[in-house]
């Protein structure tokens, strides 16, 4: 289709940035003609489905879409939802995305606001909207989504007004692991309550800074910037505990090595629902845990076979599993086991089917969202154990169309002693 190489490292700048606007365009081309297969292959299904077979749902198909092109299962879904739109009703859309007038998230932005309406009003915003390419030509995302917006008011008032009824019930509170040692805490809330909250800790964050602390002159800011106050406000606010005077106490899994935590060691630790940190910032969260007052720190051990550092436990009898067993699953894998899908583990089951005489054990269990262990359940998805070179526990999965995909769970720490094979975990949380 085109040749990468096209302009070597003695092209004049004018060359590379053509061959870059080039590559933009193959990538937007790329996009449109994956939805077109994407609606294809939904379509086969449905046949399938109608001559008899098994009926496989959206959530199912959305799976399959992210994992062919290494997204999460979510932005498979949102991707398919994308496809059936442009490809059914918006043509105008979609030309402008095969031109390259548009980028693939663009197209997205445009479908999103047309969800609502019905088949003849998104065919009329299409040929409104991206009729003439030049309308969306240089337009960026802001742009678009409001353009797109004004013309599905006009159209279709009723409809926007009953999703944004329908929008509070989606509100939810969401942790994403940041860089260095930080994490995003975000909310999502009707306009007005989030309004309102973040008035009230910007107004507070200012009568902080022009306070000072009781009965002297040191500012009650103590040296920190408004936003920071406003950040430690909302913590207080929370948890009831001022991140400034008291570590706050929260329930931390720390995985880390024995001379991580006791003899000085570099090795970094993970924190679980976060990811690996260093092991100074590991030992410090211990120490501040065990000192403070409202507070404890206490430390168990798991056991790691020499060599491989692969956690070990005992099998259980049962069919779900013990709470025990289940957490030590989800500090092995630490995040949903699907290829690409980076979620927080929801559920601990089977990867044989309990039904199949699958063993309830650490060998047969696999930590996943709610999303995944569903959508693993569906016919023609199939799962099995395996473990890597370094005996890791390793997860193939197989999709209906008989794509595989491999999952292995992360290392766990390297500076174990043999002679030990402790591998220990502190858990800091409040005192009962």
């Amino acid at each position: 289709m085109f040749d990468i190489l096209a302009v070597g490292p003695d092209a004049d700048e004018a060359a590379l940035s053509g061959r870059m606007a080039e590559l933009e365009r193959v990538k937007a081309r790329a996009a449109a003609e994956q939805a077109r297969i994407a609606v294809a292959l939904e379509a086969r299904r449905v046949m399938a489905a109608r001559a008899g077979g098994p009926r496989v749902s959206r959530a199912a198909l959305g799976s399959e879409i992210g994992l062919a092109r290494r997204e999460s299962p979510h932005r498979g879904e949102r991707l398919m939802a994308m496809a059936r739109i442009l490809v059914a009703d918006m043509p105008c859309t979609l030309a402008a995305l095969e031109s390259g007038v548009l980028s693939e998230h663009r197209a997205e932005l445009i479908t999103k606001e047309a969800e609502c309406l019905s088949v003849l009003d998104r065919r009329l915003l299409d040929a409104e909207l991206c009729g003439d390419p030049a309308t969306v030509d240089g337009k960026g995302d802001a742009e678009i989504t409001a353009e797109a917006k004004r013309i599905a008011y006009r159209l279709d008032q009723e409809a926007i007004v009953q999703r944004m009824r329908r929008a509070p019930a989606g509100r939810h509170v969401r942790f994403r692991p940041a860089a260095d040692g930080m994490a995003t805490v975000s909310v999502r809330l009707p306009a007005a309550e989030g309004r309102a909250m973040h008035t009230a800790l910007s107004d507070a964050a200012a009568s902080t800074l022009a306070s000072t602390l009781p009965g002297t002159t040191v500012p009650a800011g103590l040296g920190r910037t408004h936003d920071q106050i406003m950040a430690d406000l909302m913590v207080q606010r929370v948890t009831g505990r001022n991140p400034v005077q008291s570590p706050v106490p929260v329930t931390a899994n720390l995985v880390l090595s024995d001379e991580t935590l006791l003899a000085g060691g570099s090795e970094p630790a993970h924190l679980e629902g976060y990811g690996p940190i260093p092991a100074e910032i590991a030992r410090d969260l211990v120490v501040a845990g065990a000192l403070d007052a409202q507070g404890a720190a206490a430390v168990r051990r798991l056991y790691a076979q020499p060599g491989t550092n692969k956690l070990v436990a005992m099998e259980s009898k049962s069919r779900a599993f013990p709470k025990a067993l289940a957490r030590f699953i989800a500090l092995r894998d630490q995040i949903c086991r699907t290829p690409y899908c980076n979620a927080r583990i929801r559920h601990t089951d089977h990867i044989r089917p309990h039904a199949q005489h699958g063993p309830t054990s650490v060998h047969n269990g696999q930590g996943q969202c709610a999303h995944c262990n569903y959508v693993k359940e569906e016919p023609g998805w199939q799962s099995r154990t395996t473990y890597d070179r370094h005996g890791r526990h390793t997860v193939t999965l197989t999709t209906p169309t008989g794509a595989v995909y491999t999952s292995t769970a992360p290392p766990g720490p390297e500076a174990l002693r043999v002679f030990t094979r402790d591998v220990y975990i502190a858990r800091i949380h409040p005192a009962a």
